[in-house]
């Protein structure tokens, strides 16, 4: 009997247990679909791009003269103020002209002395020549008189050009401005005494204001667009000072260094402005743009639509069903908020911008907000659905 009944429970509990291991509910659950991700887009540009150069350079005066004397000799009177501004020529300081007065006085009366010797030993010399022609004297005799006529010829040179030398030097007593420009600050004052030439020590120092330069250095990837900018002698360079709220755009390319620093991989050039207001100065820093050129008809995306990878470089663009492809793109250039890229897109269509992180291969997108508006007859961006 008990035999009999083991198999029918075996059964029995194999079906209770078969039982246990269904879901509640009786049918699998179906999976949804993942829900659009929310992104930012813009529409891909075709312009004409400026090739610009950014670079950081300093103002420089075109000439900087600084003022010192030719003699000694103490300053008697300064002519101008800090500050002024003066032109070439210009009255700055007199040095006290009394010992350079009598020493040209002295100079006169030597010269007039000389000439009066260089007469006597002239009129000698003439008549003992006759007197040579007759027999009259001995050779010796006439040949010393010949050397006392050239003696006394050379020795009045000499005090002429002692008397034009005590001139010239009277005349350094008056010191003037070389250049036309702006005065610094007064270094010496009147009665301060003064070296010729002093190394050490100048007067004032003078820098021309218009025009000014602007140095500043680029990359040396950049010589061939320099190059070809001074030939065509297109290349308009703008300077600013943003603390200062100024900004110039009348620059040209005025020097190029002829090498390439080696250490920095960059290249010194400058630019002039006409600065006949005198705004920009000497010493001042300022931001420096070069246009060099135009790309026509560029591809632009905002910067944030390319992602950077470690391999590759890479853009977003939705398609008009709201699915993703995932390009690669070549970068040209950026210029601020902008981006060339000269392959992977083309114009019209629509990037990603913002948004990316949450982004897959499989993704649909929901767009938040667009930049730009697609051409005619391109297709639009998609949009969220109600």
């Amino acid at each position: 009997m008990m035999k009999s009944l083991l198999p029918s429970l075996l059964a029995a509990s194999g079906l209770v247990l078969f039982g246990g291991c269904k879901p509640a509910g009786g049918s699998a659950a179906a999976v949804g679909p993942m829900p659009p991700v929310p992104v930012q887009v813009a529409v891909v540009r075709q312009l004409d791009v400026p090739r610009v150069i950014e670079a950081v350079g300093t103002m420089q005066a075109l000439r900087t003269v600084a003022v010192k004397s030719q003699v000694d000799g103490m300053i008697a009177r300064i002519h101008f103020q800090e500050g002024d501004e003066v032109q070439a020529g210009d009255l700055l300081v007199t040095l006290d002209r009394r010992p350079f007065e009598n020493s040209l006085r002295i100079a006169r009366a030597d010269l007039a002395n000389a000439r009066a010797e260089a007469a006597k030993a002239a009129a000698d010399l003439e008549r003992y020549q006759r007197l040579d022609q007759q027999d009259a004297i001995s050779k010796e005799q006439f040949a010393q008189l010949g050397t006392k006529a050239e003696t006394t010829r050379a020795s009045l040179q000499a005090k002429e050009a002692a008397v034009a030398n005590a001139e010239l030097l009277l005349g350094y007593t008056e010191i003037r401005a070389p250049i036309a420009g702006r005065t610094g600050q007064r270094i010496l004052h009147e009665g301060a005494l003064v070296k010729a030439n002093d190394a050490g020590q100048s007067i004032v120092t003078l820098n021309q204001l218009a025009p000014i330069a602007a140095a500043f250095a680029v990359p040396e990837r950049a010589l061939g667009d320099i190059r070809a900018a001074l030939t065509r002698r297109d290349a308009v360079v703008t300077v600013t000072d943003r603390a200062a709220g100024l900004s110039r755009s009348d620059g040209r390319l005025s020097f190029f260094d002829n090498s390439v620093d080696a250490s920095t991989g960059t290249i010194l050039l400058k630019a002039t402005f006409d600065n006949a207001d005198h705004v920009l100065w000497p010493g001042q820093f300022v931001q420096v743009q070069v246009r060099l050129g135009l790309d026509r008809n560029a591809l632009v995306v905002p910067s944030a639509a390319v992602q950077i990878g470690q391999n590759t470089t890479q853009i977003y663009v939705v398609k008009a069903d709201r699915s993703l492809e995932i390009r690669p793109v070549k970068v040209g250039r950026s210029f601020g908020d902008e981006t060339v890229l000269t392959e992977g897109v083309r114009a019209g269509e629509t990037v990603v911008t913002d948004g990316h992180l949450r982004l897959t291969p499989t993704s649909r997108v929901e767009v938040k907000s667009l930049t730009g508006a697609a051409p005619a007859g391109s297709p639009a961006p998609a949009r969220p659905q109600p």
